[in-house]
């Protein structure tokens, strides 16, 4: 009996090790926390932002699987998180379409010689505003 815990403990770290160094090769790859570092012009804290990251996934770890805790703070911490949810994944995919050459190839298609930045701004409020409506009905449901 011990024996399949045991093995069931050495499947679940290699399986999670295995997805973060996934995940980590994606953020590596795409160049996030050295482009945001550049922009942010906080190139200095770059090892911080990297000790974020990695304590971010733990700490999501912790809360998501293993602890069973309870933060009543009502829903104006359930906007915020949203917020900074949705500025994640807009960063990830934004950079995800850079690193493919989304964008050169999209304007090439269409035949657009200026407005990526107009383009990029009416997906974005579009994403937005597609996202407040999705989850603005599914609340009162």
């Amino acid at each position: 009996m011990i024996g399949k815990y045991i093995l069931l403990a050495i499947i679940g770290l290699g399986a999670g090790t295995t997805a973060s160094a996934g995940v980590f090769a994606f953020f590596v790859t795409l160049g996030i926390v050295p482009r945001i570092a550049d922009k942010s012009k906080t190139g200095k804290h770059i090892i911080s932002y990297e000790n974020a990251i990695i304590l971010g996934g733990i700490w999501g770890n912790l809360f998501s699987v293993f602890l069973n805790w309870r933060f009543p703070v009502g829903d104006w911490f359930l906007w915020l998180y949203g917020l900074g949810a949705g500025i994640y994944v807009g960063c990830i995919s934004i950079a995800l379409a850079e690193i493919l050459h989304v964008f050169p190839v999209l304007f090439h298609r269409l035949k657009l010689r200026t407005g990526l930045n107009t383009l990029i701004l009416v997906m974005a409020a579009g994403k937005t505003l597609g996202a407040f409506y999705f989850f603005l009905h599914n609340m009162k449901k």
